[in-house]
């Protein structure tokens, strides 16, 4: 008993040499367990929530006009007669030929018309001093009218009416305007007597001179008719019609007065007294 109590235990081995317990069974049973999750998850997710089902838009389709159909035939006939393109483009006529412009050569028009040249003016310049007291008016060089090209008178008409009693008796004509602006041609109504004389004048328009209105109706008044129609219109008293006068250029114009002229022979004998004086001053400074 002794011998037991005193004998030393034995140590334990560096290594544990028992048999491993067998695992099999464990893996088995994982295995079967993801099984059982993969199929419950597909059952959820496919059958309980349907996936999501997109509709494609359709797809693009041509349609062809083939003479092989009656309803083809016919549209292509409809276009053939009606042709929405030759409508709406601008053709020529067939008659219609294309002119060409012709290839003309430019002419400058300096070499068909020679142009006047202007003179040169003088080399010699007089170079003296002008004197500060001209002995007289400085003269002033006015610009020359040109004539006129051709006389045109003055011409009066008559209407209808007042031409059957024959060609009237005028005096001479003697205008003279207010202005220089060239008047209009002015309208009168006349009425002529029993007698041929002009009893009323009236102006129906203006030629833009007052005083040359006055002139022409009094021109008028003046005028004489030979006689009165026998028949149709002797029952009348007073026949009325319309006189027409169309000025021309034999209209006295108004002449314009300068007042240079008057100025300058002023200014000259402004400057007569002034030596005169200046002479007389210097003759009693010598006497003295």
């Amino acid at each position: 008993m002794n011998a037991s109590v005193s004998a030393p235990a034995a140590a334990p081995l560096l290594f544990n040499w028992d048999l491993p317990r067998r695992r099999k069974m464990a893996i088995t049973a994982f295995v079967a367990a993801s099984l059982i999750a993969h199929a419950l998850c597909f059952y959820i997710f496919q059958i309980v929530y349907p996936p999501t089902i997109a509709l494609l838009p359709p797809p693009a389709r041509v349609s062809l006009i083939s003479p092989t159909s009656e309803e083809g035939r016919t549209q292509l006939q409809w276009i053939d007669a009606e042709d929405p393109a030759l409508a709406f483009a601008t053709q020529r006529p067939a008659e219609a030929r294309l002119r060409a412009l012709p290839n003309v050569r430019h002419i400058p028009s300096y070499l068909a018309t020679e142009p006047a040249l202007k003179e040169a003016p003088p080399l010699l310049v007089d170079l003296r001093t002008p004197s500060s007291q001209p002995p007289a008016a400085v003269p002033i060089a006015h610009p020359q009218v040109p004539p006129a090209t051709s006389a045109r008178a003055t011409t009066f008409s008559f209407s209808t009416e007042l031409n059957s009693l024959g060609a009237p008796n005028l005096p001479t004509p003697s205008f003279a305007a207010s202005n220089n602006e060239p008047p209009d041609n002015i309208r009168f109504r006349v009425a002529v007597g029993a007698r041929g004389d002009v009893r009323y004048c009236f102006r129906l328009n203006a030629s833009g001179d007052p005083a040359l209105d006055e002139q022409a109706r009094q021109y008028l008044m003046l005028c004489r008719f030979p006689g009165r129609p026998t028949s149709g219109e002797s029952g009348r008293s007073l026949i009325w019609g319309i006189a027409t006068i169309e000025w021309g250029n034999d209209v006295a114009r108004p002449q314009a007065t300068s007042t240079m002229e008057p100025a300058g022979a002023e200014r000259h004998g402004r400057q007569r007294e002034s030596i005169d004086e200046r002479g007389a001053s210097q003759s009693t400074t010598g006497t003295q």
